[in-house]
């Protein structure tokens, strides 16, 4: 089985980069503790309030499993008001 990487892209809508830090260390303490989660990094820009998540997981099993859990349809759900972009990419290594 073939790990997958998963680098996500979240820009905060303005005066609210502190409420999507919040959502974003729930989440990410939560994931941590996912059968299958190989690592789940939290960066923020040092240029601006862009936030970038570096995930590896197992495999696609697993990465379906964390996108169905609980944790993460609410961690959705709290940030759907406070980001203005988000990109996902799914990755593997070539």
């Amino acid at each position: 089985m073939e790990t997958i990487s998963v680098t996500a892209i979240l820009k905060p809508k303005e005066q609210l980069a502190d409420r999507l830090l919040v959502e974003l260390q729930k989440v990410q303490e939560a994931s941590k503790q996912e059968a299958g989660c190989l690592a789940y990094v939290l960066h923020q820009s040092i240029e601006d309030d862009t936030f970038v998540l570096h995930e590896k997981w197992q495999d696609m099993d697993a990465l379906e499993s964390h996108i169905a859990s609980d944790h993460y349809q609410e961690y959705r759900n709290n940030i759907a008001d406070l980001v203005s972009a988000r990109e996902v990419f799914k990755l593997t290594v070539l």
